[in-house]
């Protein structure tokens, strides 16, 4: 086993977040995978970071300005192909915005 694959089987938070890399490159997306503190973190895009703790991938949606606070979306880890057509869309969003700006 090479080291890389050692490292995933030791940490399955990094395995998740692997396969959500995996899932959104069929869309397109290069992304890369951070980890630590029990969490990892796929970084998508300028303002797209998708973090796991393992159970669940959450990134922020949008901005609530009555409330001042940010949105956040969530989706099962065991079900990393939807999670990925969700965030694929989230990331074309933001590349529209930033093109009409």
């Amino acid at each position: 086993m090479t080291g890389e694959h050692e490292a995933y089987r030791l940490n399955p938070i990094v395995a998740v977040a692997d396969q959500l890399q995996r899932e959104l490159a069929v869309h397109g997306i290069t992304t890369d995978v951070h980890d630590g503190y029990g969490l990892a973190v796929v970084s998508v895009w300028r303002g797209l970071l998708v973090w796991t703790n393992g159970d669940l991938f959450w990134w922020l949606a949008g901005w609530n300005d009555r409330r001042a606070r940010a949105i956040y979306a969530w989706h099962s880890t065991t079900d990393p192909k939807r999670a990925a057509r969700r965030i694929a869309a989230r990331y074309r969003d933001l590349r529209a915005a930033l093109d009409r700006s």
